[in-house]
């Protein structure tokens, strides 16, 4: 699996504000929102273009645009805190949504929303998800993608634990990973350590509904 760790000055001071205990429900989303931009940043190296004439006010140039943007799928909560960067990136990508709550029990994922193309063929999926912990939630997500014919996947999480980067490698499936980081493993409940706690409730408080 091809796996992409972006290793920048500027990655890694928002990184930082997301891990601080002290960084409050603001400060995590703004840090969210710059860190989630660099990595769709990232992830769109490669992404097919096309060359057209552009006309400036003096003179033609060569214009580029993106020759079939990208679908964004979140991993809703946390997932939508990046929906915001990805289009600010990309604003003429479409989005899909995948539900995903989590058992504290037994830490497996628990679907409860899916709102995507039925046809992914020849499609590029970016899978947006701030945490990749066990990888549970990013398998179901694969599999739901890969169902619908998607085989050119990237999984955009701003933080990753060793245990699911592994999962996410034995999957078999067409992914490929863009990070800032990998954390080298989980505590007890399957947090990621050291991590920086559940982004869902850091980002929009603590959650107040079963599902």
């Amino acid at each position: 699996m091809d796996i992409h760790v972006v290793d920048h000055p500027l990655a890694s001071s928002r990184l930082t504000l997301m891990r601080d205990e002290h960084s409050d429900n603001a400060a995590f989303r703004a840090a969210l929102a710059d860190l989630g931009g660099m990595l769709v940043y990232e992830a769109s190296r490669n992404l097919p273009v096309e060359h057209f004439e552009c006309k400036t006010p003096v003179a033609v140039a060569d214009g580029t645009r993106l020759l079939d943007p990208p679908i964004i799928v979140p991993i809703i909560r946390a997932g939508l805190g990046m929906i915001d960067p990805a289009l600010s990136m990309i604003p003429d990508a479409q989005v899909g949504f995948i539900g995903m709550a989590r058992n504290e029990e037994t830490h497996e994922p628990v679907p409860y929303l899916e709102a995507l193309p039925e046809d992914l063929s020849g499609r590029t999926v970016f899978l947006v998800d701030p945490m990749l912990a066990t990888g549970g939630s990013l398998l179901h997500s694969l599999k739901l993608l890969v169902d619908r014919g998607a085989t050119d996947i990237v999984a955009i999480c701003l933080i990753s634990a060793q245990p699911g980067v592994d999962a996410l490698a034995e999957s078999g499936y067409p992914v490929r990973l863009v990070t800032a980081c990998i954390d080298p493993s989980l505590d007890e409940n399957a947090y990621i350590i050291p991590g920086l706690g559940d982004a869902g409730d850091r980002l929009y408080g603590p959650r107040n509904i079963d599902l």
